[in-house]
């Protein structure tokens, strides 16, 4: 196996259902590709949640990369410290914190040294990790800084399937992120709303081979009714639309927020602009939650995620869904052959 086809996949919070997710789907997640997915914690972790699943999987600690997964061998990068096999599910632990932030780190220098092509993330919990030493709003701003870029952004991806027309997936791109809604107004400006555009449009076209057909939120109700809901559609949303489109990208709006989503589902757009996390997340995750995968776009590296939470609410039950971990997987490898 070629080493520059290595996935690393993180661990995420141990506290939380990434450990299960992964050990859940692991067969699934092994056929998916031609590569060579390698888990990036601690292999004691993974036995508990193996044993947890009743999965018949072999962990093998292997920081070398030399073993080859299959469906019953998982190879587990140890990076992870044994004080972490004390945390129990479902608690916010800085212990926890430490773990997934460790599994991170690592991941990221493997791909940046050529020993893997790819990272998919589990799933953190940021209280916990803050309450480490670490803070940051979440793994994009993580990865960004690792990376030491500035110009980035969190997109959500769905696939083609039964709850689309369109058979090229829709992505959708956050202006702003991990904000508080209070922020919100002054981080939304002509060039932020551009940046977005302009790397939605750049990941579009590599999915769909062609022009991708993109489409932007507005920010205030009805699109603001022409100013009498406020006037950022006409002073910052309609010139950065103008902009966009003098630069080539076939993008229009903005629309009602309201409505466009359902004009995506119906294939009239491959990729949305939304102005903030929930106004894009909530849609999204509502036509498709366990198939949607999360992406960091403006980075040197490949980097695909869950689309959800540590869910510290199923954590321990065995009831986690992998879906979501499989599809991180498969865009990451179709990414990686891209280059």
């Amino acid at each position: 196996m070629d080493a520059a086809m290595n996935l690393a996949i993180t661990q995420g919070d141990p506290a939380g259902i990434g450990p299960e997710i992964i050990v859940a789907g692991w067969k699934e997640i092994v056929t998916v590709t031609s590569a060579n997915p390698i888990v990036f914690g601690h292999p004691e972790i993974l036995r508990k949640a193996a044993t947890l699943r009743k999965v018949d999987l072999t962990v093998v600690e292997s920081n070398d990369f030399s073993t080859q997964a299959s469906a019953n061998v998982l190879p587990c990068v140890n990076v992870v410290d044994d004080s972490a096999l004390r945390i129990a599910y479902g608690q916010i632990d800085a212990c926890a914190g430490k773990a997934a932030y460790d599994a991170i780190d690592s991941s990221i220098e493997a791909v940046k040294a050529g020993r893997a092509a790819a990272i998919i993330t589990a799933p953190i919990q940021k209280e916990a990790m803050n309450l480490a030493g670490y803070h940051y709003p979440g793994h994009t701003e993580l990865l960004a800084e690792k990376c030491g870029v500035s110009d980035f952004a969190m997109m959500l991806y769905l696939g083609a399937g039964t709850s689309l027309k369109g058979k090229d997936g829709l992505a959708v791109v956050h202006v702003t992120l991990h904000t508080a809604m209070r922020n919100v107004f002054d981080e939304i400006t002509v060039e932020s709303v551009l940046q977005k555009s302009r790397l939605i449009h750049e990941f579009m076209s590599k999915i769909k081979r062609s022009q991708p057909r993109i489409g932007v939120c507005s920010l205030n109700p009805h699109a603001g009714e022409n100013g009498l809901f406020g006037d950022e559609e006409i002073r910052i949303l309609r010139p950065a639309v103008e902009l966009a489109r003098q630069e080539g990208l076939d993008i229009d709006g903005p629309f009602p927020a309201d409505t466009i989503m359902v004009q995506a589902q119906n294939g009239r757009f491959d990729a949305v602009v939304a102005m903030f996390h929930d106004q894009g997340h909530i849609a999204l995750k509502l036509l498709g939650l366990n198939r949607a995968v999360n992406i960091t776009l403006g980075l040197p590296i490949i980097r695909t995620s869950v689309a959800h939470g540590t869910a510290f609410d199923l954590a321990g039950k065995g009831l986690a869904d992998p879906g979501s971990l499989v599809e991180a997987v498969r865009v990451a490898f179709r990414l990686a052959s891209f280059r």
